[in-house]
């Protein structure tokens, strides 16, 4: 009988052992899995809004994931970048700049994507009476604000329509350069400038503007935006996942509500 308790002891002994060891295993794939996960996404400026929305409904599946938004020009996020910034997931507004990215053999390879287009627009005040882009060579306009061409990319196709319109020249004096689409969306709505290139979806997001005219598609190149997840990632699963919700009909419909064309 003694033989018999003693036996039962080290059973029990060993049970409340084996249970003891898998309690904290347990508790460690828990809290794995509901761990904070931060990912850092450099988006051009002018996605500031749609991203606001994004990042609500990204939230609702993803309660694990908090998004870091880096906004700014695309060919500053660019040199950020290069220079070893954050940064899981990179959202340009124009191909240049991904493509310096992806000649630095700094993406993860599949995951540059199209991802949206854009319309590009001349604007002015809501009480302005300017009422076309011929209007920029007349004395109503002292100011035209386009983004800096060489790394914004806004400004770069508003060069280019100026250019192949046979306007700059004529209007070259009368140019202001911003850090980005929504420097030149403040410098219109306050007066500082009388006209601003900005997108269609930046427009479309402003009450105290008016759209003058959309530029045509053969006046400049194709506005697109590209997607793609940074190779120094450390959380480059993550970051896929985040990508592919915005290529999906949900992260596309959310995009076409701030005035964004799905890219296909």
């Amino acid at each position: 009988m003694k033989k018999i308790f003693i036996i039962w002891g080290v059973i029990v002994s060993l049970t409340l052992s084996l249970v003891g060891c898998s309690k904290p295993k347990a508790e460690s794939e828990n809290s794995k899995q509901t761990s904070k996960v931060e990912l850092n996404i450099s988006a051009a400026a002018s996605l500031k809004e749609a991203m606001a929305k994004i990042e609500e409904e990204y939230s609702k599946d993803n309660k694990n994931v908090k998004l870091v938004i880096n906004y700014g020009s695309s060919g500053s996020l660019q040199k950020q970048i290069e220079q070893g910034a954050p940064c899981d997931v990179f959202i340009s507004a124009g191909k240049k700049q991904m493509n310096a990215l992806d000649d630095g053999n700094l993406l993860v390879e599949g995951t540059y994507k199209d991802l949206v287009k854009n319309d590009l627009v001349l604007i002015t005040n809501k009480d302005s009476n300017i009422k076309n882009i011929d209007d920029l060579n007349t004395n109503k306009v002292k100011h035209v604000a386009i983004g800096e061409p060489d790394s914004v990319p806004a400004g770069k196709y508003a060069d280019e329509v100026l250019t192949n319109l046979n306007i700059k020249s004529l209007i070259n004096d009368k140019l202001v350069f911003a850090k980005d689409v929504k420097e030149v969306l403040a410098w219109t709505q306050s007066k500082n400038a009388e006209v601003g290139f900005v997108y269609y979806s930046d427009a479309l997001n402003s009450k105290d503007i008016k759209i003058i005219e959309t530029t045509k598609e053969d006046t400049h190149s194709p506005i697109i935006y590209p997607i793609a997840v940074i190779k120094d990632s450390k959380e480059v699963d993550e970051a896929k996942k985040f990508e592919e919700f915005l290529l999906s009909d949900k992260g596309q419909d959310v995009l076409k509500d701030f005035g964004y064309k799905n890219s296909k």
